[in-house]
């Protein structure tokens, strides 16, 4: 294997050229989700001009690549998102995005040049595979688009045995691997709170019902759900309020007002937290005498990591670092509050999703995700490419 991982990373250096190009081509030409029709289309003519098997339109702009290996075994799956954000781009980079308030902010380009050049060295190697590997390029990452792609059967024909993503991560240093088992990204709810009272005039509060006085309430009472009621250690969760409105005049109690979040779950009792939240707001309603409707959209479920599968990736990284100039960190540590839909393919089949650092104060990549400003350091790309390729033929050879 030691051998192996050496002519990985020497084939993962020949394409540097080619990785780099993809990036910017793809960063130079983002579409939002569900949108990503000339992305589909530079995906699926690189995977055919490589002369893997290709099926396009799953889930609308999906693209699924199949590579067979000379024998039968296992089937693993890598997979990679696409879409862009509704952000206008000052990087001011000569390779910036040309699609007005569209932007490559989340690292979305980097993620589909490193899979499409491990799928193009992981062809080459088809002859000492045995299984498959399935390529994946996920529309619409940043709202759901994961759960469409497993409802057309991404997962079957043939059946996935294991999955693994890739995600490149700012705010971890270039050359660092933020890798744990167990909860890694937080599930999220969206929720929306219609508070329903009587109105009144704000001379006179006692002839009629205070919504805003009653989302108050809520607003701070709610917030001992994470201090009081759950492990701040073991369980840990985010109640967000981002958005107000109600009423249009300062003499006038509305009648109607509209709370708007988002409950964020590091754990497994995401459930819970949610009955806790309206426990809170029935209580704080019923003390106001107002009425309430209280709805949730699922953002994303919680992504666990499965045990074996993120051992199996930090050897990889280790073989990695034994073999190639640069050494990697791997941070063992890493919880992210923020959510990512590769749970979808998580909660069914064992997997393994980790973050590639690309925080480097000289290519300037050191800006939050989403940020207008964002880039990643193009040198991590490298990184990324090797271990997908590393990790899918360790899986595959496991399974012999």
């Amino acid at each position: 294997m030691a051998e192996l991982t050496r002519e990985i990373i020497q084939h993962v250096n020949q394409e540097r050229e080619e990785l780099v190009s993809l990036r910017r081509t793809f960063h130079a030409d983002p579409e939002l989700g569900f949108n990503e029709f000339r992305t589909a289309e530079r995906v699926a003519t690189y995977l055919q001009e490589c002369g893997i098997d290709v099926q396009t339109g799953v889930a609308g702009t999906g693209v699924v690549g199949l590579i067979h290996g000379e024998e039968p075994g296992k089937t693993v799956m890598l997979r990679s998102d696409m879409d862009a954000l509704p952000i206008t781009e000052e990087t001011g980079l000569p390779f910036a995005s040309k699609n007005e308030g569209v932007m490559h902010a989340c690292g979305h380009d980097g993620h589909m040049a490193m899979l499409l050049v491990a799928a193009k060295l992981l062809n080459q190697q088809r002859h000492r595979m045995k299984g498959a590997v399935k390529l994946v390029f996920q529309p619409n990452e940043e709202d759901a688009g994961a759960e469409p792609m497993v409802e057309e059967g991404v997962l079957q024909n043939p059946n996935v045995d294991a999955a693994f993503g890739i995600h490149l991560w700012s705010p971890l240093a270039s050359g660092t691997i933020g890798i744990a088992e167990g909860p890694i990204m937080a599930s999220s709810y969206y929720f929306t709170l219609e508070i329903k009272g009587e109105g009144g005039h704000g001379g006179a509060p006692h002839t009629g019902t205070d919504t805003i006085a009653c989302a108050t309430n809520i607003m701070q009472t709610v917030q001992n759900i994470q201090t009081r009621r759950l492990d701040a250690v073991y369980e840990p969760t985010v109640i967000t309020f981002g958005s107000i409105h109600g009423g249009n005049s300062p003499i006038v109690l509305p009648d109607r007002l509209t709370l708007g979040g988002s409950i964020r779950s590091l754990h497994h009792r995401d459930a819970d937290v949610r009955e806790m939240f309206e426990q809170v707001v029935k209580a704080e309603c019923e003390t106001a005498g107002v009425d309430y409707e209280l709805s949730y959209k699922c953002g994303n479920k919680l992504l666990a990591n499965d045990p074996a599968m993120t051992e199996l990736v930090e050897h990889s990284v280790g073989s990695y670092s034994q073999h190639a100039q640069r050494k990697l960190e791997i941070d063992k540590q890493i919880k992210v509050m923020l959510g990512e839909d590769f749970a979808e393919f998580a909660l069914r089949v064992p997997s393994a999703f980790y973050f590639v650092g690309t925080a480097d104060s000289q290519a300037a990549s050191t800006y939050p995700h989403h940020h207008p400003r964002f880039t990643i350091d193009e040198g991590t790309l490298p990184i990324g490419t090797a271990l997908h390729v590393q990790t899918a033929l360790a899986f595959l050879d496991a399974g012999e």
